[in-house]
């Protein structure tokens, strides 16, 4: 992973086993808000291996702020659509870029 920011979040499934993400980018959309994270690289992936996670983040009854799967696919498929805007947005912005040519 390129020199940046790291914010580590650990989350732990169902069976009490702990997973370690690497929280990206959180991002609203149609007055939700969602979670952009890749999992800590393990010993046996490489860096074009990682894939991030999309968690859609909601309070529960405690005001608490959870995690919480998306199970609808076109809210999946929106989500993954601004994604990948942004990151086009991004690449047309990059300096690197302009120093290419």
């Amino acid at each position: 992973m390129a020199e940046q920011d790291v914010n580590w979040i650990t989350l732990v499934d169902e069976e009490g086993h702990e997973h370690r993400f690497n929280l990206l980018n959180i991002v609203e959309l149609e007055g939700a808000k969602y979670a952009v994270m890749v999992p800590e690289l393990q010993d046996s992936a490489t860096e074009e291996e990682e894939e991030a996670v999309i968690f859609r983040i909601e309070t529960d009854e405690h005001g608490e702020e959870v995690l919480v799967d998306i199970e609808d696919d076109d809210e999946f498929a929106k989500v993954c659509e601004l994604l990948d805007e942004m990151v086009e947005d991004e690449d047309e912005d990059s300096p690197e870029d302009e120093a290419e040519e």
